[in-house]
């Protein structure tokens, strides 16, 4: 099987290198914000695909870590993956778009409340590159309001 590499693919790769990373996450009302730190690894998987592994601290101590897998399939037009963590059960999977000046992917997902009901919600994952060497990556839940509310906030530096 034959598969062309395209315009899509070859942007992901823009991601791939060892990365330093600062956040910040909303920990609820009248609670002050998370300040997290950590590191990321992210390698190509031939010219379609990129996996990213990281680590990073959590709330309340320890360290967790997380893998990211991203590719494009034109079957669907869309970006795909996955992100996993070891904090949590849930896989998320991701279906997303660039912008048109391809600085910001878009990523869509579905995933528990985290309200804690029972219920799930629709999220994204929002990855912009800023420059070479710098990108950030937000998260974002969709309200009964319709309105995206952002809970976290990260920076990359490439090391």
């Amino acid at each position: 099987m034959e598969v062309e590499t395209l315009e899509q693919h070859r942007w992901l790769q823009q991601l791939v290198g060892e990365w330093t990373m600062a956040g910040e996450g909303d920990m609820g009302p009248g609670q002050p914000p998370f300040k997290s730190q950590g590191t990321e690894s992210v390698i190509a998987l031939g010219d379609l695909w990129i996996v990213g592994e990281a680590v990073g601290n959590m709330p309340g101590g320890g360290d967790a870590q997380m893998r990211l897998t991203l590719g494009y399939d034109p079957a669907q037009q869309a970006f795909v993956g996955s992100w996993v963590g070891s904090m949590a059960t849930h896989m998320w999977v991701y279906k997303g778009q660039l912008d048109a000046a391809k600085k910001v992917l878009t990523l869509d997902t579905e995933g528990p409340s985290m309200a804690g009901d029972g219920t799930n919600m629709r999220y994204q994952d929002v990855i912009t590159l800023v420059d070479a060497n710098t990108r950030t990556l937000h998260s974002q839940t969709l309200g009964a309001d319709g309105q995206w509310t952002r809970f976290m906030t990260a920076t990359y530096q490439r090391q």
